[in-house]
């Protein structure tokens, strides 16, 4: 069974947010005192954040998928909704997080760092909150939305100073335990080492941690052995110390052969990394040292006399050391330390991250209406975060909650910029993206005075004038009113006297 995981795909969700209510308070002698339904809570956020105590990513292997909570619903009396709890998932130091396109979203280095992977859905709207002068008592609340969905991928970069390489058997995993309190597994065959083991190295001043990568074999870089799956350990790295074999039993084998080889993989490693590795020091120009193992045995002692010369052209330290009997730990010890300290000092001060302004554009209407074939016929679908939205928090079995949505549209100028497209009574209009968009007829919003409209939509004669009635016109307006009154009431009267009464709803109804 696997311990150990550095890379997973990752689903994660967002709580969705609680549908508002619709609820009339009831007060005695006051059986309808006015709307007093409650908004829904918003959903839980879905958070990643760097935990000291994580080192693995096994947990997210067995457990793809992870969702928050969601909100609670709206109820009557004003009673909100509770706000769902945020999902925290903790991942371990020097976590990469990717989209599902391979992009990187984030680098989650540090203890509690924290990255929203997925946000909870807003909860809806209750009456109380849509009631307005024009609508003093709505008979409809607005729905929670769903909280967003995505896929990460996850790749753990060890984050480490100095980083053990070498091939399988050289005795790395006995040098980063006779050097920290690391306990990795030991034993006298090839690719013993499974996983990345890191130890702390502590010396006087100097204190560092040590990571040791499993064995590299020749075609590492292009996926033999355990090579490719985690050379992504050493990226982060200071200092490589490439630890060599000078007691090989196999006859085809020496160190100068070997260093060649694990050089070469990394080469081709290094080629590969994206630009934001790079903006470090390059791997292949980091700080280097040899170091050449097991020669505390007869046959590495004299192996290590025969290449030391050669290696010394090399201008970087050379140490024969031996995991046994701790010959030359301490020395290596203080010259890792010592090139960590200089490594460190070297980096660049961090930089804030600089705050990006982004306006809206002057002519940004918030949509936009593109025309698509749809079922064999010309479509206009609506794209816009306002329309989208608005159509999620709609209950469309509620016949004034639809009204609401097409009030909200024809405001936000939905209509005009269908008439301009081309759409017409009875065009099929879609509201979102894909296969989710709602889908209905499209019928314009009708209003007042509609039969005075000439010409293109939005125009009235009405509008046009612009006179204003002076004093005498009004006057004169006034009189001409008073004159027709007494008029009616002497017709009335003259009726009267010839013995002629009228009825006056009758008389209307002539008229």
């Amino acid at each position: 069974m696997a311990t150990f995981v550095d890379r997973v795909v990752l689903q994660v969700a967002g709580g969705s947010g609680g549908h508002g209510a619709a609820s009339i308070r009831r007060e005695k002698f006051k059986p309808l005192a006015g709307p007093d339904g409650a908004n829904g809570g918003r959903g839980g956020d879905v958070i990643l954040e760097v935990n000291s105590s994580t080192t693995t990513l096994l947990a997210y292997h067995h457990r793809p998928h992870q969702r928050a909570t969601g909100g609670g619903f709206g109820k009557g009396d004003m009673r909100h909704g509770a706000r769902g709890e945020d999902l925290v998932l903790p991942v371990p130091d020097g976590t990469v997080v990717l989209d599902e396109d391979g992009t990187v979203l984030v680098d989650m280095i540090g203890i509690g760092t924290r990255f929203v992977a997925a946000r909870g859905g807003s909860g809806g709207l209750g009456n109380a909150a849509l009631a307005s002068t024009q609508r003093k008592a709505p008979g409809f609340a607005l729905l929670g939305e769903e909280g967003q969905e995505r896929d990460l991928v996850l790749e753990l970069k060890t984050v480490a100073d100095v980083a053990l390489v070498g091939f399988p058997s050289a005795g790395k995993s006995s040098l980063i335990a006779a050097m920290s309190a690391a306990r990795p597994k030991i034993a006298d065959y090839p690719f013993t080492t499974l996983v990345p083991n890191l130890g702390v190295v502590e010396a006087d001043q100097f204190r560092y941690t040590v990571a040791d990568v499993p064995g590299l074999i020749p075609g590492a870089s292009q996926g033999k052995g355990l090579g490719l799956e985690f050379l992504r350990h050493i990226e982060r790295c200071h200092v490589l110390v490439h630890v060599l074999d000078a007691a090989a039993l196999e006859s085809d084998r020496d160190p100068l052969s070997d260093l060649e080889t694990i050089e070469n993989e990394l080469a081709i490693y290094a080629d590969s990394l994206d630009e934001e590795a790079e903006t470090r020091v390059p791997l292949m120009e980091r700080p280097t040292v040899i170091v050449l193992n097991k020669t505390d045995l007869p046959d590495g002692t004299e192996m290590a006399d025969m290449v030391r010369e050669r290696l010394a052209d090399r201008d970087v330290p050379v140490l024969d050391v031996s995991a046994i009997s701790h010959k030359g730990l301490r020395e290596l010890s203080f010259v890792l330390g010592e090139l960590v300290d200089q490594a460190r000092a070297a980096l660049p001060e961090p930089e804030p991250a600089p705050i990006v302004l982004t306006p809206k554009a002057v002519d940004d209407k918030g949509f936009r209406v593109v025309t698509e074939q749809y079922d064999g016929g010309t479509a206009f679908r609506v794209q816009g975060d306002k329309p989208e939205r608005w159509v999620r928090q709609t209950d469309f079995t509620n016949d004034e909650a639809v009204g609401y949505l097409a009030d909200r549209l024809a405001k936000l100028g939905v209509e005009d910029q269908l008439y301009k497209a081309g759409a017409v009574p009875g065009s099929t209009v879609l509201i979102g993206p894909g296969d989710d968009a709602v889908v209905f007829d499209w019928e314009p919003t009708m209003v007042g005075g509609a039969e005075l409209l000439l010409g293109r939509r939005g125009t009235d004669k009405r509008l046009e004038d612009t006179h204003r009635p002076t004093r005498d016109e009004k006057r004169a307006d006034q009189r001409a009113r008073t004159e027709a009154r007494m008029n009616r009431i002497a017709a009335m009267d003259a009726e009267r006297r010839s013995g002629h009464w009228a009825d006056p709803a009758s008389d209307d109804e002539a008229r």
